[in-house]
């Protein structure tokens, strides 16, 4: 003979089913009958019940102190004491959503940037930065590597869309005067970005280790070493040496991974962060 749970069990869960009985999910339950209870899970209310008890728990409380604003001085309130909400600023003109006012091109340099940077980690996973391994790596990826050749265009048309659209972006700032005061800072911090933008392409130019990747490499280094005082030093500090071999790769793959990612994303977050502080394109608003 199998014996029943001992008394203090069956007082626990006594107390477990009385603490049900009183959520929302479990008053919910219990006005349906034993079939019901089974399909209670693809009704609409069983879940509206469970969105309930879950906003009223102390872990979801704990997260977030404050209610939904209702009124300006709640929204500045939260914009002030909130590290991601005082991103976004309290209230937003009307006529600065308009599509037309920045065409999404900001959004979509983002939106390219975090794709450049999801499919560089996962051909980080294959691609070794050595000599002689860099180029037989890229034909492998063409190749031989299941789905290779979709996760390889996929990077190299987002880092060329990117170039593109980030141009459109500063070209729609300077034709539409949303330079002006008193967002000349962040003017100057956009045009940091679209340069950055050219040494992240320019970096990973070299990395498949071809002969177009080798004299583009070349004559960019070039360039570099014609200015004048400083010329040749900034050369071989890009190349690492006198000419492009396994040094200069290793250097092109610190900062093409590494070094300018990390900067872009640093200052990518304080563009957005002023264009929330000094407004969207007032000049547009004003009819200037």
């Amino acid at each position: 003979m199998i014996d029943g749970p001992p008394a203090v069990e069956r007082s626990v869960l006594r107390r477990l089913r009385t603490a049900f009985g009183q959520t929302n999910t479990g008053k919910y339950l219990a006005t349906k009958s034993g079939s019901a209870k089974v399909m209670a899970g693809f009704s609409r209310g069983f879940w509206v019940a469970v969105a309930a008890d879950v906003i009223r728990s102390g872990p979801w409380r704990s997260a977030f102190k404050n209610p939904l604003p209702t009124t300006p001085r709640e929204q500045s309130e939260i914009a002030i004491t909130s590290f991601w909400m005082h991103l976004h600023p309290a209230t937003v003109s009307r006529k600065s959503l308009k599509f037309s006012v920045t065409y999404g091109l900001g959004g979509l340099s983002a939106g390219l940037f975090a794709m450049l940077l999801i499919t560089g980690i996962m051909l980080m996973f294959y691609y070794v930065p050595a000599t002689d391994h860099a180029y037989k790596d890229m034909v492998d990826l063409q190749s031989a590597v299941s789905l290779g050749k979709i996760l390889r265009n996929m990077h190299r048309w987002a880092a060329h869309l990117m170039v593109i659209v980030v141009s459109l972006h500063m070209l729609r700032v300077f034709t539409q005067k949303a330079y002006k005061a008193p967002r000349q800072f962040n003017w100057v911090i956009g045009v940091v970005l679209l340069v950055l933008t050219m040494m992240l392409s320019f970096t990973g130019y070299l990395l498949p280790w071809d002969q177009l990747a080798l004299w583009a490499i070349t004559v960019g280094t070039n360039m570099a070493g014609a200015i004048p005082i400083v010329g040749e030093k900034v050369r071989y500090v890009l190349l690492g040496g006198p000419t492009v071999d396994q040094a200069t790769l290793i250097r092109f793959y610190v900062l093409h991974v590494i070094v300018l990612p990390v900067v872009i994303m640093l200052i990518m977050v304080f563009h957005f962060w002023r264009v929330r502080k000094d407004g969207f394109s007032g000049g547009l608003e004003n009819g200037k």
